[in-house]
């Protein structure tokens, strides 16, 4: 199970790495960066955290703790300069990918130029990572997460460490 969820995670990246570079020149997407990191649950976050950290090498980037429990509520590891895989309990449910997320330049600007193709899209929140962020939604109920990661956002700082 867990070599799926690598290999489906990487091939994801992969594929979504050279799709948005590949739109660079040509594409009517302006002010999409990049994939910028695959959103899992997981059933325990230790042990996750303990795999992608120790076994596979990739160093925590940061994590945002619960204010009420003081328990990690997400674990972001970084893969690349720019690539993160963020990892969230969920005791209750099988490890899974649960989002996508994509770097863009400008949120207001994305979140217009998707609401005139009509697509399902929420509204812009501030994430407690610093973050601005929005959620698209496919048709078939998979969640694609709009990042704008400006200089305060934990991202950014993690990028500009590496």
């Amino acid at each position: 199970m867990r070599a799926s969820i690598v290999f489906i995670t990487g091939l994801l990246v992969g594929v979504g790495l050279t799709t948005v570079a590949a739109q660079r020149s040509n594409t009517p997407n302006t002010g999409l960066v990049q994939v910028n990191h695959i959103g899992m649950n997981v059933p325990d976050l230790n042990k996750a955290v303990e795999f992608y950290t120790k076994t596979m090498g990739f160093p925590e980037a940061f994590r945002v703790n619960d204010p009420a429990t003081g328990q990690a509520r997400l674990v972001y590891v970084q893969v690349s300069q720019n690539t993160f895989f963020e990892i969230q309990p969920r005791a209750d449910a099988p490890a899974a990918i649960n989002h996508v997320g994509i770097h863009v330049e400008n949120m207001a600007a994305a979140t217009e130029m998707f609401k005139q193709r009509g697509v399902n899209i929420a509204e812009i929140r501030k994430s407690d990572t610093g973050a601005v962020l929005n959620n698209v939604t496919d048709p078939n109920g998979i969640r694609i997460e709009l990042a704008e990661l400006g200089p305060e956002s934990m991202h950014r700082q993690a990028m500009n460490r590496w």
